[in-house]
């Protein structure tokens, strides 16, 4: 790929809600270029951790706002 299409690629993935469809369309999707398969799977994994440890965090919060009162 060339530095155009890697500039592309970033400014699509940083349409909110966008971002999170092309990630699965170019992971999963037939005919794509394997670097950008590749860094698509990544990403999908990256934020999954991110997404897990954000919602452990509000478990813990509003468990210990709850039994704060």
């Amino acid at each position: 790929m060339s530095v155009k299409s890697w500039v592309g690629t970033t400014l699509l993935l940083m349409i909110p809600l966008v971002n999170i469809i092309l990630l699965f369309v170019w992971a999963f999707g037939e005919g794509v270029n394997l670097n950008k398969q590749n860094y698509a799977k990544a990403s999908l994994i990256i934020i999954g951790c991110v997404a897990a440890i954000y919602i452990v965090l509000f478990v813990v919060i509003i468990g210990l706002v709850v039994n704060a009162n």
